[in-house]
């Protein structure tokens, strides 16, 4: 069993930067990709990107495109989203997501395991 734990949300002004932490303990993460998404109250959790675990294959939902960046550190089993220029569009909370599929990686359903999620909010 894969457990997540993200860590860095929090409150910020539009225009500043966050960065998100997710880290693997339990069984050690091996599989194919990592991913973020994200989920505002009344709408489904979305995409945000995800990072291919070997190869380190990016992917971007164009409305991050360009302010986000996902990183990984394999000898820390740790993902991290780099959030900057923040919207109040981006306030939501925020999952990490682990998967050993290879299909529907912009999908909930591409992932076996979840974090319980960090708040990020960000003022105007």
């Amino acid at each position: 069993q894969v457990q997540l734990v993200e860590s860095g949300g929090g409150l910020v002004q539009a225009g500043n930067s966050l960065r998100l932490s997710c880290a693997t303990s339990g069984r050690t993460f091996s599989g194919y990709a990592m991913g973020w998404f994200r989920q505002v109250p009344g709408k489904e959790r979305e995409f945000v990107a995800r990072i291919s675990w070997l190869d380190g294959i990016l992917y971007y939902a164009d409305s991050v495109k360009g302010r986000f960046t996902i990183s990984k550190d394999n000898a820390k089993n740790t993902v991290y989203l780099q959030m900057n220029s923040l919207k109040p569009e981006d306030t939501a909370v925020y999952y990490c997501a682990a998967t050993w599929g290879v299909r529907h990686l912009t999908m909930t359903s591409g992932y076996q395991y979840w974090g319980q999620g960090t708040q990020v909010t960000v003022s105007s």
